[in-house]
């Protein structure tokens, strides 16, 4: 998909610094005014997040932590096993993967679709790899088990005291799958301006086109089971990490399906950094780990809005 030139473009480009973390976040604050409100900013302010851009491997570096996540997700879904120890070491603590086992599917259907999503989230961790070189981090502590539960009783999923496992069966699974992908789709809007190099450029552009066709997938999935009121309570509790304006969007509305969460003008919406880390960290406030990463993430850019 992508030449060797272009991978040695983006491996050039790769190197992080010690200022990307706090480049990245104010970079992202003006990125989070969305694509209509930022026509209206300053010529001045424009220069400014321009000159504080972090480096393209801070943003992917940030990515790649993401990519671990959903990819362990599948690959235990599907396959009943994480990754391949080889791909998952690099700058940072490596750490393990707590939970996962392989689902029971009952449909045919789902267990395709749920195996199709896994080879992809594969070949984004590798691609990613490949093009971070040596600066790519390794995979942070991940917890498929008490996060779940975590969520699901913030959310009103479940009650408190009880469990909720996405791997126990299909519906659980395409819950806790609801959980990332919708997230997966606004982390890369929201980095795409941030992006200097038109080879990473269009490289996130063509993952956050398959996070979206996986979303899409997950969304219609759960519509037809008619888990209409989970999915709402999942948003909702994504809506309250998030800070205080109303993105997320369940899949059913006034009457109507909602497979599409799109703004009046038909637009995704994006989340900066600081946002998708407060739903993976399960916390409104600006901390530095938790959730489904206990220790944090790698790189530099580790701290929630």
């Amino acid at each position: 998909m992508f030449g060797n030139k272009t991978v040695v473009d983006m491996i050039d480009r790769s190197a992080e610094n010690p200022a990307d973390r706090r480049k990245f976040l104010r970079a992202a604050g003006v990125a989070g005014l969305g694509t209509v409100g930022a026509g209206l900013i300053g010529t001045q302010a424009i220069s400014a997040a321009n000159a504080a851009a972090p480096s393209d491997g801070a943003v992917l570096n940030f990515a790649l932590n993401l990519e671990y996540l959903e990819a362990e997700f599948y690959s235990y879904a599907v396959h009943g096993r994480g990754l391949n120890s080889r791909l998952t070491t690099g700058k940072g603590a490596r750490g393990g993967v707590v939970g996962g086992a392989k689902v029971p599917f009952k449909s045919k259907n789902i267990k395709r679709y749920a195996a199709e999503i896994a080879g992809d989230e594969l070949d984004h961790v590798r691609f990613l790899r490949t093009a971070l070189g040596g600066a790519k981090v390794s995979r942070p502590r991940i917890d498929l088990r008490t996060s779940f539960t975590n969520a699901a009783i913030a959310a009103g999923v479940i009650k408190k005291g009880q469990k909720f496992n996405p791997f126990a069966d299909e519906d659980s699974f395409l819950l806790g799958a609801y959980i990332f992908e919708d997230v997966g789709v606004t982390a890369y809007k929201g980095a795409a301006p941030l992006i200097s190099n038109k080879g990473y450029l269009e490289a996130a552009a063509g993952i956050l086109a398959v996070e979206a066709y996986h979303a899409g997938i997950i969304r219609e999935a759960l519509y037809e089971k008619g888990l209409f009121s989970a999915a709402r309570k999942i948003s909702d509790a994504r809506d309250s990490l998030d800070g205080k304006k109303s993105l997320d969007q369940g899949i059913y509305r006034k009457n109507e399906a909602n497979l599409v969460p799109t703004d009046k003008n038909g637009i995704a919406y994006s989340r900066s950094p600081g946002q998708v880390l407060n739903i993976v960290y399960l916390n409104p406030a600006s901390v530095s780990k938790g959730g489904f990463f206990p220790k944090g993430v790698n790189g530099d850019v580790t701290k929630s809005a």
